[in-house]
């Protein structure tokens, strides 16, 4: 696994006309994530994560029941998160520091800085595939507190790799984040911090700015003379992937 403690499957479906991908980390039981996930997000143990590409101008109004019907179709049983991303998941970028791993893809068709004026009336903009979600594992107990402040590390993370790829935004308007780390065991010490100071958020920093800078950079490029994310009407073989990252 080359020192990464998650291995992240690929899987095609046919959806909208043509087959699009998924990535899936079967984590299994003893981990407690928090996640910004329209499906199971928040805090509590979770036992695997989905990141699933759909078609671009994504309409459904229920993408808890549709990342739930996915979860389904690839046998996942019990609590997990769903991300969804109208960017390529083919092309997810991942990073490793001190244990902990970063899974990263990335989509900045719609950068946007946090905070903006209010616009004087609503309006439709033109929909441009887009959306970074990151999931960081961390392979240690951490407390509630430490587990949210990891969440906001992650973020700061991201943004300073936006910045340091050369993109003035922090983030697009739909991105997510799902940060693991191990339930704690009784007897056990578990860490009570978060911080990008910390010692495991100091690590997740590092893997999720890498992570980040590197799905920048691959996404500008992608984007010089882009027309959407390669699609074929099929499932093919190599669509299945065993090990994503080690790809």
């Amino acid at each position: 696994m080359d020192g990464r403690p998650v291995t992240v499957q690929r899987a095609g479906r046919i959806e909208d006309g043509a087959c699009r991908h998924l990535l899936v980390w079967r984590a299994g039981p003893g981990w407690r994530m928090v996640s910004s996930g329209v499906l199971g997000g928040g805090l509590g143990e979770r036992e695997w994560v989905l990141n699933a590409q759909v078609r671009a101008g994504y309409g459904r109004l229920d993408p808890d029941a549709h990342l739930a019907e996915l979860a389904a179709a690839q046998g996942l049983v019990g609590p997990g998160v769903g991300l969804m991303t109208a960017a390529e998941v083919d092309a997810c970028t991942w990073a490793e520091d001190g244990g902990v791993t970063a899974v990263v893809t990335t989509g900045i068709g719609v950068p946007t800085w946090a905070a903006a004026p209010a616009p004087d009336e609503p309006s439709t903009p033109v929909y441009v595939p887009g959306t970074i979600n990151v999931l960081a594992v961390v392979p240690a107990a951490v407390a509630d507190a430490g587990l949210v402040n990891l969440l906001a590390t992650a973020t700061e993370a991201k943004v300073q790799a936006l910045l340091e790829a050369g993109r003035d935004c922090s983030g697009t308007p739909s991105d997510a984040v799902c940060v693991a780390v191990r339930s704690p065991v009784p007897g056990e010490p578990v860490d009570p911090f978060g911080g990008p100071r910390s010692h495991w958020g100091a690590r997740l920093a590092r893997a999720v700015r890498a992570a980040v800078f590197e799905g920048a950079v691959l996404d500008r490029e992608r984007r010089a003379e882009y027309d959407g994310p390669p699609l074929h009407p099929a499932t093919v073989p190599g669509c299945e992937l065993a090990d994503a990252l080690g790809s």
